[in-house]
């Protein structure tokens, strides 16, 4: 393996990880170099499984041993040493894991590959980074196929998601929806039962729409189901609540209206899963 120690902040060969923590500097530097960066062992080697090639690690000297597997897979990657109070002045917070790789983005899976699949997440304008890891870790976790993102979601490879998946974004197949318009009509024509989740008044209990899902697989048709998500503060668009199949609502108690977009999705996601429509 290629060890490389680095004590300068300025070593410009430790450019993929300055200021981590700014978002709309990481945006522009990802979309031109074309990387993303996995924080932690279990989110490199899930990243590493699933067939991403890395750029560089960035390394304090404990994590060498626990990570020599994968250090000696890829002989040809640098792996920059650093200590610990450095790797925080680059990266601009605290990398309490002190372990993190610069990896290749690539275009993993297309829309029509993603519908192939029986049961779909759709990320509207779903913005935070942080609900976009957890929702597609709940959808991984829970039985569902693959995720959908509407053009402003935000995106599943930034730092923060990975994170926050856990790995879940290498997993579980995802593409970006061009046609935001014509999203949820495209979802019933190939089959799907679209379900929004919103707080209109014509919404019904999501156990109805649970019924209703474990009816199909009953009668022996083959339940399909694209489970709506809205973004942080609106919820929904008034035109894909318009064009669902369905509006659904998880029931609440004390005076509480909803949940956060990425615990009503685990909530959603085990209802209208595998385990939660199995008759």
């Amino acid at each position: 393996m290629a060890l490389i120690p680095v004590a300068e902040a300025t070593d410009e060969r430790l450019a993929d990880y300055v200021r981590l923590r700014d978002v709309s500097l990481r945006r522009s530097l990802e979309t031109e170099q074309g990387l993303f960066i996995a924080e932690g062992e279990k989110v490199i080697r899930r990243a590493l499984e699933a067939g991403y090639r890395p750029r560089s690690f960035l390394l304090a000297e404990r994590w060498l041993a626990g990570l020599a597997d994968l250090l000696e897979q890829h002989p040809g990657v640098p792996v920059y040493v650093v200590d610990e109070t450095l790797a925080e002045w680059v990266t601009g917070f605290h990398v309490h894991r002190g372990a993190l790789a610069s990896l290749h983005r690539e275009t993993r899976h297309g829309v029509t590959e993603v519908l192939a699949g029986d049961r779909l997440v759709v990320c509207e304008d779903v913005v935070d980074h942080t609900n976009v890891g957890a929702i597609l870790r709940s959808a991984a976790g829970l039985g569902f196929d693959g995720c959908l993102l509407a053009p402003r979601a935000a995106d599943p490879l930034y730092r923060r998601s990975v994170k926050v998946s856990m790995g879940a974004v290498f997993s579980l197949p995802w593409a970006r929806l061009e046609d935001w318009e014509d999203a949820v009509p495209m979802l019933g024509r190939a089959g799907f039962l679209t379900v929004a989740l919103a707080l209109t008044e014509d919404a019904v209990d999501l156990s109805e729409v649970v019924a209703r899902v474990r009816a199909e697989a009953v009668s022996g048709r083959r339940p399909r189901v694209a489970l709506l998500l809205g973004t942080e503060g609106a919820g929904l668009s008034a035109r894909w609540v318009e064009q669902a199949e369905v509006v659904a609502r998880i029931p609440m108690a004390r005076g509480i209206d909803s949940l956060n977009v990425a615990a009503a999705a685990a909530v959603a996601c085990y209802a209208l899963g595998p385990a939660g429509t199995a008759s």
